[in-house]
């Protein structure tokens, strides 16, 4: 089982991790500068918080990153916590362009995109050293022509999404194996009598390695091979939304009462989305079922179907006077 199983998945999820916290860290390099700033002004009102939480969130490939700036920004006093409404919703939304993505089935363009990457890496390395612009006196930041910054983040960026595809294509090789053991059919059989049990695996999953994406890239996986059920792929990720929320509250600790309050505000949108759609697994799969027929890509449609509608719903709701008059005693 070590062999077959346990290595290449081990191997495939660091591979994965490594192409995700590497794309995160050169986008968030590269526009992370602006994103306070953006965060900031772009708040007076939850639909524009909404916008600039999707968009960020976009950006960074990274719901929790963008959630625990927010926490950051509210407990600097730099943001009160009813403009951060509408950005808690928005990352939801902004966070499911990784699952589109990868259901997009690019795993073909993995060693293309490696070497798209690198040659960009090169190139700006080589431009930089005989850019006139440079003197012994400048750091490198300082130093760099602005237009290289793009090429040089963003073909790092591309580099760990490249290497995120190659993580995905080793987890999937493990799923004939997955399937055949006892404890997995056992698990899919309290799956199809409860979707409770694939919420619940979706969350400790997630709870444990710290990314929603990557628990949704296994079931995808998984479910690309058969060896899953759309529907308890679907709850999985139901749960995964949920699970994605304990960093956001471990960042919160020893923060202001208006910190906590957005690791709340988050806890609570994301359980209140999952008591919607948790009787209404069965209709998601059906609805992302138009859309495509390839498995894994109907879970990532139902990612984003989800947060888009859990979003909406709860938009409106920003909007109560209560929030801004009820004091902060968390």
């Amino acid at each position: 089982m070590f062999a077959n199983i346990l290595l290449p998945m081990l191997f495939g999820f660091a591979v994965f991790m490594t192409g995700m916290k590497l794309m995160e860290l050169a986008l968030h390099r590269w526009a992370g500068p602006y994103l306070r700033a953006t965060l900031e002004r772009a708040t007076a009102t939850p639909l524009h918080g909404f916008a600039a939480g999707t968009a960020t969130t976009a950006v960074l490939q990274s719901s929790t990153a963008v959630t625990v700036i927010t926490i950051g920004l509210v407990n600097s006093g730099l943001l009160t916590f009813p403009r951060t409404l509408g950005i808690v919703l928005g990352t939801n939304v902004g966070t499911s362009l990784t699952t589109e993505l990868i259901g997009l089935n690019l795993s073909r363009l993995t060693v293309p995109l490696m070497a798209l990457s690198f040659i960009g890496w090169l190139a700006s390395a080589l431009l930089w050293e005989a850019s006139p612009h440079r003197t012994a006196t400048m750091d490198d930041t300082a130093a760099k022509p602005r237009w290289l910054t793009p090429l040089r983040y963003g073909s790092v960026a591309v580099f760990g999404f490249s290497l995120l595809l190659l993580g995905i294509n080793v987890m999937q090789s493990i799923a004939p194996a997955v399937e055949a053991m006892p404890l997995f059919g056992w698990f899919i059989d309290r799956a199809g009598e409860s979707v409770l049990w694939g919420i619940a695996a979706g969350v400790a999953l997630t709870a444990a390695v710290h990314s929603s994406a990557a628990v949704i890239a296994m079931m995808m996986g998984l479910a690309a091979f058969g060896a899953v059920p759309v529907e308890i792929g679907i709850a999985a990720v139901l749960g995964a939304n949920v699970g994605t929320c304990f960093t956001a509250l471990l960042a919160s600790v020893g923060g202001t009462p208006a910190g906590r309050f957005v690791a709340w505000a988050h806890i609570a949108l994301n359980v209140g989305g999952v008591v919607l759609f948790a009787p209404l697994v069965g209709e998601l799969a059906v609805a992302s079922s138009w859309l495509s027929d390839s498995p894994a890509t109907q879970i990532a449609h139902a990612q984003t179907i989800f947060n888009m509608v859990s979003s909406l719903v709860a938009l409106p709701l920003c909007y109560l006077p209560v929030w801004s008059r009820r004091p902060l005693r968390l």
